[in-house]
């Protein structure tokens, strides 16, 4: 529970369908860690949403508990998300958190306070297939505010003890409900941001964890159709499609199209160069399916807020899986999740491995 709508709803319909329910909220990290906005208004963390949480809960007549994440949430989420920047990709911490801290090891704390299953107020659905026993995600009926993409990395075992109870409403809905319930926090606005940057400047994140990499990094090369033509102030603050601050001026725009961290080198192109048909996805989790042995075709999304395009994917021998699209897609980022489906149905996702010249070796 983080104080806000969506989560304040689940719980007031969960106590409404006759759930014995026990409220949770996770404190994530410590604002002195993080920097930035350190009142941190505007995300769970925050003490405001910490007390707006306890009040629902106080409301609705069940438990609440706080529980500190943040150790879990340091070593799991925060050093993968560095490690990735310093590594030349660009990370969705979300899809890792939602894993790793919002399902397993609140499954594990559920389970020692007697809790046989729980829940979110994510807008996605768990479906089963009995005929093969798997568990997979489905968009929520609210498009506009499906969440099923970042959850393409729960478990079977996770998703065998997940309840979405927004599943089948909108956001709009959800409000009017709590609004009727008379619940606190139904006016809230949403956040975007990631929640331990709050101020949403991943340099600064970057350069106070890191307080040696400002030098390092340095005066690297930016490459233009193998020709330097510039320099720049270092790799990490650099992403795929990234078209401001690249301090090169040609007549037409220039975008970064590829970032080589072992030599601190970024390369940058034409908007024309950005585009490539395929990828290689690994760290493979599938969902619908227990592999991807033959060819199938999938509708894949590359980016939280991409429309998805349609690919042939195949697994191959070492666990990765190989993805042709129909079409060429723009500014494929490594570090970010591609996620296939079938019409609603999550199939299964991976993280994007290769630079896309190089995925089809």
């Amino acid at each position: 529970m983080s104080g806000g709508v969506d989560s304040s709803v689940a719980a007031a319909l969960l106590v409404q369908q006759g759930y014995d329910v026990i409220g949770v909220t996770i404190k994530t990290y410590r604002f002195e860690d993080v920097g930035g906005n350190t009142t941190n208004e505007s995300t769970c963390c925050s003490l405001d949403g910490i007390n707006d949480a306890r009040r629902v809960a106080s409301i609705l007549g069940f438990p609440h508990y706080v529980l500190d994440f943040s150790e879990q949430f340091g070593a799991e989420v925060i050093d993968n998300f560095v490690e990735e920047y310093l590594h030349g990709r660009t990370p969705n911490p979300c899809v890792i958190c939602n894993r790793r801290i919002k399902w397993e090891e609140l499954i594990r704390k559920a389970s020692t306070l007697g809790a046989d299953m729980i829940a979110t107020g994510h807008y996605a659905r768990v479906n089963y297939n009995s005929e093969n026993g798997r568990y997979y995600i489905s968009r929520g009926m609210d498009t506009t505010k499906d969440q099923s993409y970042a959850l393409w990395t729960l478990s079977q075992d996770s998703l065998s003890r997940t309840i979405f109870p927004l599943a089948e409403m909108t956001k709009a809905e959800a409000r009017s409900f709590g609004e009727e319930a008379g619940l606190p926090g139904m006016n809230k606005g949403e956040s975007y941001e990631i929640c331990f940057i709050p101020d949403n400047n991943y340099e600064r994140f970057l350069k106070e964890r890191r307080p040696e990499l400002a030098e390092q990094v340095k005066d690297g090369e930016i490459v233009m159709d193998g020709e330097v033509v510039g320099t720049h102030n270092g790799f990490p603050f650099y992403t795929i499609g990234q078209r401001r601050r690249i301090g090169v001026f040609r007549p037409e725009p220039l975008y970064v199209t590829a970032v080589d961290h072992k030599q601190n080198r970024i390369e940058v192109g034409t908007n024309d160069k950005l585009y490539s048909d395929h990828l290689l996805a690994q760290q493979v989790n599938l969902q619908k399916y227990i592999d991807c042995t033959q060819l199938l075709r999938v509708d894949a999304r590359i980016r939280y807020k991409d429309k998805g395009g349609m690919a042939t994917i195949g697994g191959r021998s070492d666990g990765s899986i190989s993805v042709s699209f129909d079409e060429a897609r723009r500014a494929i980022t490594p570090g970010q999740s591609v996620v296939f489906y079938e019409g609603d149905d999550v199939v299964g996702g991976g993280v994007i491995a290769r630079p896309p010249a190089e995925a089809s070796s």
